[in-house]
C-alpha cells in the first residue's frame, strides 16, 4: 500500500528537474516534521485558550477509575515507599512547616486562636480555633486533591459543585482520602541558583519558574525527578519576609509558571508545594481565572498541593550535603468531607 507522502510529477523532466523536486520534496517533509515537533515541543502556555488546551489533553480523570479520589498519588507505589526511605543516610528530620501565627498578619487572612480553657493544679487543656479559612496564603497546609478547585464547576474526575453542595463538604477525594499520610521521595529546587533570579538570595514577587528551569535545575541539583515524586519549590519567601517585613499577597508573589503542568505529566508528579502559594503572581492570565496551576494541578492532573512550606532550615541542609532529594512525610487530619489540612511536613535525610 502507497505511505501517504509528497507526491511531485517527474514525467517529462529533465535530470537537473527530477533533482530539484526531489529536493523541494525533501524539504517539505522536513517543514512538516519540524512544524510536527514545533507543536509537540511547544510548551507554552501564555493565553486562556492555552489553559483550556492543556486542562483537556493532561487530564488524569479516569485513568485511575471513575470513582478514584487519590488521583496523582497512586502513583506512590510500595516500591517507592522503600525507596525513599533508603534515603535516609543522616538520620535528620527537619520540618517543613511555618510556624501558625496567631495574630492578624498583613500579608494573611485571619489567624489561629488558641485559648486556655482549664487550668488546674493536675494540668490544663487549651482549644484551636482559626478566625478564617486556614486556605490562603499564611498557613503551612495542604488542598485535598477534589474539590477545593473547579473549572467550569467541575473538579478532578468530574465531582461537581452540585456534589459538594448536597453533601455539605467534599464527598469524594476530600483530605480524608489521605489518612494513611504521604511517604515518598521529596525534592527541593532551589530556584535562588537560577540564574539572574534571585541576585537577594530570593525571588521577588512576580518571578515565574517554568518548565525549562526545573530542567535547568535537575542538572544543577543533579536529580531527576521520577514518578510519584513530591517537588518542592524554594523561593526564599520566609527569608524575605523576616528582612523586609511581610507584603500583601496583592503585591505579587513568586512560583510556579502554568507551563510547569507539562513538566508534572511528563514526569508523573504527585504532590507539589512551595513556600508561597504555588502559583506565580500577577499569573499572567485573566484574574477572572483563578490561579492555574493549582486548577490544572488539582482539577485536571489530581496533583495534591502544598502550600505556604517553610524550607529554610531544609535548603541549609541539601546546600551543606548537596544533595536536594530526602524521604518526605506529611499526615493530614482525618477530617471526613474536609477540603485540606494544615500540617507539618517532615523532611528526613
Amino acid at each position: 500500500m502507497q505511505k501517504p507522502g509528497v507526491a511531485l510529477p517527474m514525467s517529462g523532466l529533465s535530470l537537473g528537474g527530477r533533482l530539484a523536486a526531489v529536493a523541494m520534496a525533501v524539504l517539505l517533509v522536513a517543514a512538516v516534521f519540524e512544524v510536527r515537533v514545533d507543536v509537540q515541543g511547544n510548551k507554552t502556555l501564555t493565553t486562556e485558550q492555552d489553559f483550556q488546551r492543556a486542562f483537556t489533553e493532561l487530564s488524569n480523570w479516569g485513568r485511575w477509575g471513575q470513582d478514584d479520589e487519590l488521583g496523582a498519588a497512586n502513583l506512590i507505589t510500595p516500591a517507592k515507599r522503600k525507596a525513599a526511605a533508603a534515603l535516609v543516610r543522616e538520620g535528620l528530620a527537619i520540618s517543613l512547616a511555618h510556624d501558625i501565627f496567631q495574630e492578624d498578619v498583613p500579608d494573611g487572612n485571619g489567624h489561629l486562636e488558641r485559648t486556655v480553657v482549664g487550668a488546674r493544679p493536675g494540668g490544663a487543656s487549651d482549644k484551636y480555633a482559626f478566625t478564617g479559612t486556614y486556605h490562603g496564603s499564611i498557613f503551612s497546609h495542604l488542598d485535598a486533591v477534589n474539590c477545593h478547585q473547579m473549572v467550569q464547576g467541575k473538579g478532578y474526575n468530574g465531582r461537581t459543585l452540585e456534589d459538594v453542595q448536597a453533601a455539605g463538604g467534599c464527598p469524594k477525594g476530600g483530605i480524608i482520602a489521605l489518612k494513611d499520610g504521604v511517604v515518598t521521595r521529596g525534592v527541593l529546587f532551589d530556584a535562588t541558583k537560577l540564574p539572574g533570579k534571585a541576585p537577594k538570595g530570593w525571588l521577588e514577587p512576580g518571578t515565574p519558574v517554568h518548565k525549562a528551569d526545573l530542567e535547568a535545575l535537575e542538572k544543577m541539583e543533579k536529580v531527576r525527578v521520577t514518578d510519584g515524586d513530591v517537588i518542592l519549590l524554594y523561593t526564599g519567601r520566609w527569608k524575605h519576609r523576616a528582612e523586609v517585613g511581610p507584603w500583601k499577597s496583592s503585591e505579587g508573589s513568586a512560583g510556579w509558571h502554568a507551563d510547569v503542568a507539562y513538566f508534572l505529566k511528563e514526569r508523573g508528579v504527585s504532590f507539589i508545594g512551595s513556600d508561597a502559594i504555588n502559583d506565580v503572581s500577577p499569573t499572567g492570565f485573566p484574574q477572572t481565572m483563578g490561579l492555574p496551576i493549582h486548577l490544572l494541578a488539582l482539577a485536571s492532573l489530581g496533583v495534591d498541593i502544598f502550600d505556604n512550606l517553610d524550607f529554610e532550615r531544609a535548603i541549609e541542609t541539601a546546600r551543606r550535603l548537596n544533595r536536594y532529594e530526602f524521604m518526605f512525610s506529611a499526615a493530614p487530619l482525618r477530617i471526613d468531607k474536609g477540603m485540606g489540612s494544615p500540617l507539618n511536613p517532615l523532611a528526613i535525610f
